[in-house]
């Protein structure tokens, strides 16, 4: 498995009170596949994702992603992990307001030990001829494409996407997935998303359903579904 965890756990602390999040998470993703994380609020959905992603650390239990035991190493590598293995996609598009298309995935280019060509992700997001705008002057879709090229543009072995389509419509949401399974072929990019849109699954080639801070269900979709096929 590219992404394996065993026995995740997380708590967090109030005063004398310990409230668990996760309570003994596993699952697994291989190289290339698109898995989906559903779940409620407060399920323990994005604490999962940023345990993954090297923002949060575990209480206990294993994370390993493309070798690397994430639970395993110094907040220092922690750092390198998250600058050269993974992209992040969140459902608010984190764009630097006062610096154009062009720079914001410029940015993040810069800082990668193996980028790809700016000019090639905006062309695959649809925003090339947008280059020179500013955020302001984008829609939210727009600025969606843009944070996605940013991810994509350090060429991370592994996409996260918390609930990238939350705050859009269901037109323009279809079309960032359509993007992000783009993004999948065309870069052989492993993506993992989160999602409370039941909806969304039928893309995946994986699928974890979080309740109280387990996985109740996990299921391999033998029959992946275009995303322009998907509707609610």
């Amino acid at each position: 498995m590219f992404m394996n965890l065993e026995s995740v756990q997380k708590s967090y602390q109030t005063g004398d009170v310990s409230t668990p999040v996760l309570k003994g998470v596993a699952m697994g993703l291989e190289q290339g596949e698109i898995g989906v994380i559903l779940g409620p609020s407060g399920s323990g959905k994005s604490t999962l994702l940023n345990i993954i992603g090297g923002l949060d650390r575990a209480d206990a239990g294993k994370v390993t992603i493309g070798g690397i035991e994430v639970t395993g190493i110094s907040d220092a590598q922690l750092t390198e992990y998250r600058r050269d293995c993974i992209g992040f996609v969140f459902q608010f598009y984190n764009l630097i307001p006062n610096l154009t298309v062009g720079e914001n995935v410029e940015v993040v280019s810069n800082i990668s030990k193996s980028p790809l060509k700016i000019d090639e992700v905006l062309k695959a997001v649809g925003m090339l001829e947008k280059k020179s705008r500013f955020p302001k002057e984008l829609s939210g879709g727009e600025q969606q494409r843009v944070s996605i090229a940013r991810a994509v543009v350090k060429n991370p072995q592994l996409l996260l996407c918390d609930e990238p389509t939350g705050a859009l419509d269901f037109n323009t949401s279809r079309d960032i997935l359509k993007l992000l399974q783009q993004i999948n072929k065309e870069y052989g990019t492993t993506i993992l998303m989160i999602t409370h849109n039941t909806a969304i699954s039928a893309m995946a080639n994986r699928i974890f359903k979080v309740r109280d801070g387990e996985i109740v269900e996990s299921t391999v979709n033998e029959s992946v579904m275009p995303a322009e096929r998907i509707e609610w």
